[in-house]
């Protein structure tokens, strides 16, 4: 999971906040002083005489994909899917434009003087959005079950028979399952080493395989070192902010009478947030090792054997 945004979250951040900016500006131009707008957009006069009503309606939607757009910019990992119901008003707009130009109600000459204004805003929210999918810095909540699962399923090697569970439970449960998932991952913080040790330490207390088997592997993902993580499945971390962090979760999950005086030292050496953050990985990770014993897979799990 990502930790602290970094200059290209900002970058697609800014993207994202640009388009709002853009579209709350013309939006209030349009409902404030609808004739001046007309008389200002030049090329929208090729479209017939002004509608004040009309003209102010078509303001008001530029206003609601500005509050959409500008709500995803705050935190654009998590409020991606508010970022594209926000630009698919004003992309379907520009494509409408796209369409009279195909039709021959609308010159090129017209259409190409309007496209930074129509498409512009659109794809450069969209741009924000695609950017920081392809990096992997979002949210699972969004996406479609459908779509969550599989995905789910592929990343973690398939190890988590659980899904299938929940993709067939009724009630939605798998999409509530979607939008725990950011929280479990939090990271912000914490170094990457101190949340990927905790995950290790308290799901090692658990006994299932596989549920190991993931941590590790995502803590490679995270830019964790193969022999950092191999020492801790070892249990042979040196002593440190990581072997800390390890300790400490263990004793969450083993419900350890160290577990004050282990989260007090991370306080004071790391500050509240560190320990709050280290609390939720171990508290967090210990469910999958649940759901599998409550479901009947515990003893797949016990047998499970991997390397790294």
């Amino acid at each position: 999971m990502w930790g602290k945004p970094d200059a290209l979250d900002r970058f697609a951040q800014g993207l994202v906040g640009l388009a709002a900016l853009i579209a709350l500006g013309n939006g209030l131009f349009m409902l404030v002083d609808p004739f001046g707008w007309y008389d200002w957009v030049g090329t929208v006069k090729a479209t017939g005489a002004a509608n004040g009503h009309f003209i102010r309606d078509i303001g008001l939607a530029y206003l609601i994909s500005a509050a959409l757009l500008g709500y995803a910019a705050g935190n654009l990992p998590m409020r991606w899917g508010s970022a594209l119901a926000g630009a698919g008003w004003l992309l379907l707009h520009g494509l409408l434009h796209v369409w009279e130009v195909a039709q021959g109600l609308c010159s090129p000459g017209i259409f190409w003087r309007e496209a930074p204004g129509t498409l512009g805003p659109p794809l450069i929210a969209l741009t924000g959005v695609l950017f920081q999918g392809l990096r992997q810095r979002v949210s699972s909540g969004p996406l479609p079950v459908r779509l969550f699962l599989p995905l789910a399923d592929r990343m973690i090697g398939h190890l988590a028979p659980n899904l299938a569970d929940f993709a067939a439970a009724p009630g939605h449960l798998a999409e509530k399952f979607a939008h725990f998932m950011p929280f479990t991952l939090h990271r912000h913080a914490a170094s990457a080493e101190q949340a990927a040790m905790a995950r290790l330490g308290a799901v090692m207390a658990e006994d299932c395989g596989p549920c190991l088997e993931i941590a590790a592997r995502a803590a490679l993902r995270d830019g964790v070192s193969q022999d950092l993580v191999q020492a801790a499945l070892e249990r042979r971390l040196p002593e440190g902010p990581e072997k800390l962090a390890f300790d400490f979760a263990q004793a969450i999950a083993l419900q350890l009478l160290s577990v004050d005086e282990l989260g007090e030292a991370i306080e004071e050496q790391y500050g509240r947030a560190v320990r709050t953050e280290l609390t939720v990985a171990a508290a967090t990770v210990t469910v999958h090792p649940a759901f599998k014993r409550g479901l009947g897979y515990a003893r797949s799990c016990a047998v499970h054997k991997f390397t790294l």
